[in-house]
């Protein structure tokens, strides 16, 4: 008699051959073991620096010093947000050792732990000039109205 406490299938079972081979579900394309995922795979995207106040990107991430600021709204660069170590919910909202609490996080300091946060340029290319009437043309040639 079994004396497990539950029953169904699966719970505890002492050999892995009764639950058969683990897999691909039927009809799911293969992916290959260490192969990228996501979001535009076989594309190169730009590593670029976004700025967190208005998002204006650089491609030139050397270039930002301690004096750096953004040419769009003027935001210091050299700023805790601005860094790739900063986080809210790390002792002094910074994953580094830092000695001391850093009071104000959007004005530029001088951190030696500074990096800038850098991220993909998923921008592409989009249409910017698109109006509702190009829609309305698009969708007319569709079904031919």
């Amino acid at each position: 008699m079994n004396d497990r406490k539950y029953r169904h299938r699966g719970y505890m079972d002492s050999s892995s051959e009764e639950r058969g081979p683990r897999g691909p579900r039927p009809g799911a394309p293969g992916r290959s073991e260490g192969a990228p995922r996501g979001r535009g795979v076989d594309v190169n995207k730009a590593v670029v620096f976004a700025c967190k106040s208005c998002g204006e990107k650089r491609r030139d991430l050397e270039d930002i010093r301690f004096d750096s600021t953004c040419t769009r709204c003027g935001a210091d660069l050299h700023a805790c947000v601005q860094c790739a170590y900063f986080d809210t919910s790390a002792r002094f909202e910074c994953t580094q050792p830092i000695p001391a609490r850093i009071p104000s996080k959007k004005v530029r300091n001088t951190c030696t732990f500074y990096s800038p946060a850098k991220s993909f340029d998923l921008t592409g290319s989009r249409a910017t000039t698109a109006t509702p009437d190009d829609a309305r043309a698009a969708f007319d040639r569709l079904f031919k109205k």
